[in-house]
């Protein structure tokens, strides 16, 4: 809708996430370089962590765009909270490997086995699990079997691990020591910073096609800074409703009256978490929304949980399963296939038999 307002190519803030508007942040490519330096040394896991939305799923992708060229067999893995016992079922799944029905010795076996397979090729094995927070330390401990699979000391499968902040606990908990001990590097992802934030939309909208239609007031970018806290998924949500008013009210220049307007818009929904105090303050500087006095800090405390208030990260989670089902639908069927063949295959030896 406003795509064709403002004459663009396509929308720039999507929600979900696409390597094409990766931007390379300070953070984002420290957090880049550790993940193509676990690729190098061939041993132990990387582990990124960052807070809801700051775009750790968006460096997968970039990663594996990074990959497609290269000799590397990677596989993403989106968590759930997985049983110890389904764990290594779920890597195989991810691998597209054989895994219903088979005992955790067999499921190891058939790990090793392409891994091997692979390296002989001169290819690295790569398992990345995002939302690693949900996994029980247990199941993540099964995690860890993965290093023992080696060649001359060199790790045959590789793993990286990206999780919100919760998943720091995970790690520190008892008997967790013998995987601490095979962390070769971690690193904590922030949200941008305020002039990354100007960057960071101007980023999107140029490769789009934006060509300062609609323009933006300096002092927009800090207003959208202090709401978002520089949270990129937030960042996204907002632009994208501010872009849509502006079509709405057919706007060519985005001004902190239009950002006041939407925000007030965002603060009704659940969608979004209240700004912080720097932001608030600085919102109510916008001439025509009121001040936020201790009425609204009581309205903003009985504010709906945060788990209500990222609703858009409850709708990711559910298009990211929805692809991971897909895949295993996909396994399926080809394991029913070649079933198929074997009856068919058995058949024909039996006929063969009656007819000697």
């Amino acid at each position: 809708m406003y795509d064709d307002f403002y004459k663009l190519k396509g929308k720039p803030f999507q929600l979900t996430p696409d390597h094409k508007f990766f931007f390379n942040s300070k953070g984002h490519n420290r957090a880049m370089a550790y993940l193509r330096y676990g690729l190098e040394p061939g041993e132990g896991f990387i582990v990124i962590t960052g807070g809801i939305g700051t775009g750790k799923t968006t460096l997968v992708r970039n990663l594996f765009q990074e990959l497609s060229n290269k000799n590397v067999m990677a596989a993403q893995l989106v968590t759930t909270q997985v049983d110890p016992d389904d764990m290594l079922r779920m890597v195989c799944a991810s691998f597209g490997l054989a895994h219903e029905g088979l005992n955790k010795a067999t499921l190891l076996h058939n790990l090793e086995a392409i891994a091997r397979t692979r390296h002989t090729e001169g290819k690295q094995i790569l398992l990345v699990v995002d939302e690693a927070q949900n996994l029980p330390a247990r199941s993540v401990e099964e995690l860890r079997m993965l290093s023992n699979f080696q060649v001359e000391d060199k790790a045959l499968v590789q793993t990286f691990l990206l999780g919100q902040e919760e998943f720091k606990r995970t790690l520190q908990s008892p008997g967790m020591e013998q995987f601490r001990q095979r962390i070769i590097a971690s690193y904590h992802l922030e949200p941008l910073s305020g002039d990354e934030t100007e960057k960071y939309i101007k980023h999107r909208l140029q490769l789009v096609g934006w060509e300062g239609d609609p323009e933006f007031a300096e002092e927009v970018f800090q207003i959208i800074y202090d709401f978002t806290e520089g949270v990129p998924r937030r960042i996204n949500s907002m632009c994208d409703r501010l872009m849509l008013y502006g079509c709405l009210e057919e706007l060519h220049t985005m001004d902190k009256k239009a950002v006041g307007a939407v925000i007030e818009e965002l603060e009704q929904e659940v969608s979004y978490q209240k700004p912080s105090t720097q932001g608030q303050q600085q919102l109510a500087s916008v001439s025509h929304l009121p001040s936020r006095g201790a009425g609204a800090q009581m309205s903003a405390s009985n504010a709906a949980p945060e788990m209500m208030a990222n609703a858009d990260e409850f709708i990711y989670r559910i298009q990211e399963l929805e692809k991971e089902i897909s895949s295993l639908k996909k396994t399926m069927r080809n394991e029913q296939k070649l079933l198929r063949k074997a009856i068919l295959l058995q058949m024909d030896m039996d006929e063969f038999d009656d007819v000697e």
